[in-house]
């Protein structure tokens, strides 16, 4: 009988097993209580631990308080969620559409907004699957049977995602004779699912779970109306133009009905642009100045480009300025807590300079906007543009601090408007499975940083943790002080970036820790038919990120 190789990464232990073992019954060799553990990376890959082991393996295990823990936890509180609705409402079921915090907002698939009494109801049958810690197991169906299993189920959008697929065997999981498509690892049982919410939130509910880290603990809601309102005219838009879920969008490509679609979708885009320059034209006479602010990969600065085109058209006259031009320089940046310079703290900016620059500006004076010179890590001490404001004029700054008004202390908040952008997609991939808008911007990142920076997908996935990080600490808390909202996301994009992205993902080796979040983007990317690169307009936002853009940066 063949045996195999273990290792234990977090305490060098060693050891042979049969081939075939299921990894969860090696737990107990990390020394970690197993109610603790989420999942399993085998060979840098994130599997679940009902894996049986069929190679040399070094094993490691994932948190249920890790951020790829988190995102397994919550995964799986969509999966019981779905059990519940199926047990409960039967002929209605759930729709899950998109974050808000720590939640998740859902709504009844057949329409209507659900009563107190009804959510109560779903709770329990929750908390009643929780208690009976049923199995959560993983299977393949042959491609035909998983689609006849769907259509009946009335999973119509999961049977409709595999219209696009060829895969001769389809992946499931499965808990208390329900199946669900399987896009990434649960977690082995219900009885893990200590801590969760649901909440009447507008004409639908919150699934409410722990931050990332915050173990059992659900902090108070904080709303984001704004937010919620993009992404609910978003939803209905999507709605009317037939394309909810992916699936919608592979066939229109499979119909070859794609380019109307595209050119729908910039169209509606650029309508949402012109709004908000009639909302800023409409107070001309105070605003003196725009502040644009998004997380990376965002496509502020063609949006910040497009917005200028918009004021034109209204007959002002815009003038940009580049936040990165105030920076202080290498020698002066703090350090973060590993020591490292932190270039996106508001302190690494020479704030002081740009506020007393502006307030000559707001006088009428003129100055000179300085330059940084980012190969020296220092400002040049000539050669940058001198502005004037006048009355048709109106300042146009972006940079990741816009929202705060420690940027623009010295300003009058009435003569400032902000904008946040991101990029929030309405696609789903079925009823129960969302597509993280982190995700749209990751890839954006990954295939601009291959276009325009020489970096490969590895060195992307690498520095997103901290990437993050700094958006949770600069970006987030103050999207809510925002005056409106942009949406730049593209719901035909991730077709585009797949064809960027899948060979840039496939170069990423299995001995890379990045490899398991390469495998999963891989896996997220298979259900998307993909979309040649030609039919994206010139002036679009997706050309910032895949390059042989109209406008110049």
């Amino acid at each position: 009988m063949n045996n195999i190789q273990i290792s234990f990464s977090n305490s060098q232990k060693t050891m042979e097993c049969l081939y075939g073992t299921k990894a969860s019954s090696l737990i107990e060799h990390f020394g970690i209580p197993a109610e603790e553990i989420a999942a399993i990376r085998v060979n840098n890959e994130i599997r679940p631990l009902g894996t049986y082991l069929l190679v040399n393996a070094a094993l490691e295990p994932i948190l249920l308080d890790s951020a790829d823990g988190a995102m397994i936890y919550r995964r799986t509180l969509s999966f019981v969620l779905a059990i519940a609705a199926q047990n409960i409402f039967p002929e209605r079921g759930v729709y899950v559409g998109h974050s808000l915090g720590n939640s998740y907002y859902y709504t009844f698939s057949s329409g209507g907004k659900p009563e107190a009494a009804e959510i109560k109801k779903l709770a329990d049958e929750m908390q009643k699957l929780v208690k009976q810690n049923l199995p959560i197991t993983f299977k393949y169906l042959a491609y035909e049977e998983a689609v006849e299993l769907f259509r009946k189920n009335q999973q119509k959008d999961t049977a409709l995602l595999l219209e696009e697929r060829s895969n001769s065997r389809i992946k499931v999981n499965e808990c208390q004779d329900f199946m669900d498509i399987y896009v990434q690892p649960l977690l082995e049982r219900t009885g893990l699912l200590c801590a969760f919410e649901l909440t009447p939130y507008q004409d639908g509910f919150l699934l409410r779970f722990p931050g990332i880290g915050k173990k059992n603990q659900i902090d108070p809601f904080v709303d984001e109306p704004q937010l919620f309102k993009v992404y609910s005219d978003y939803k209905k838009w999507g709605k009317n133009v037939g394309v909810r879920v992916v699936g919608e969008l592979n066939s229109l490509v499979a119909g070859r009905k794609i380019l109307d679609y595209i050119r729908i979708a910039e169209a509606h885009q650029a309508r949402k642009m012109s709004d908000i320059a009639n909302q800023i034209y409409e107070k001309h006479d105070k605003i003196k100045m725009v502040l644009i602010a998004g997380p990376s990969s965002s496509g502020k600065t063609t949006s910040a480009k497009k917005l200028s085109i918009e004021l034109m058209v209204l007959g002002l006259k815009p003038i940009d300025i580049s936040l990165d031009d105030y920076y202080r320089g290498t020698a002066y940046t703090p350090k973060d807590e590993k020591g490292e310079p932190d270039y996106e703290c508001l302190e690494a900016l020479d704030v002081p300079y740009l506020n007393e620059q502006l307030q000559s500006l707001y006088r009428g004076e003129e100055v000179t906007i300085p330059v940084y010179d980012f190969k020296s890590g220092e400002r040049k001490a000539s050669g940058g543009k001198k502005i004037k404001l006048t009355e048709q004029n109106i300042l146009i700054v972006e940079g990741i601090h816009g929202l705060n008004d420690a940027l623009t202390y010295s300003i009058d908040r009435s003569t400032k408007f902000k904008v946040y952008i991101s990029a929030l997609t309405q696609l789903n991939l079925d009823d129960h499975n969302r597509i993280p808008t982190s995700d749209n911007r990751l890839l954006r990142r990954m295939v601009r940083d291959s276009q325009f920076r020489g970096m490969d997908a590895a060195g992307t996935i690498k520095m997103w943790p901290k990437v993050q990080a700094g958006e949770r600490k600069h970006i987030f808390p103050f999207q809510n002080t925002s005056d409106t909202a942009f949406n730049s996301a593209l719901d035909y994009e991730l077709s585009v970036l797949k064809y960027y992205a899948d060979p840039l993902l496939r170069a990423v080796k299995p001995n890379r820790k990045e490899f398991s979040e390469a495998a999963r983007l891989l896996s997220f990317m298979e259900n998307f038919t993909p979309i040649s690169p030609h039919y994206v307009p010139g002036t679009s936002i997706l050309r910032e990120f895949i390059g042989d853009s109209e406008f110049r940066y």
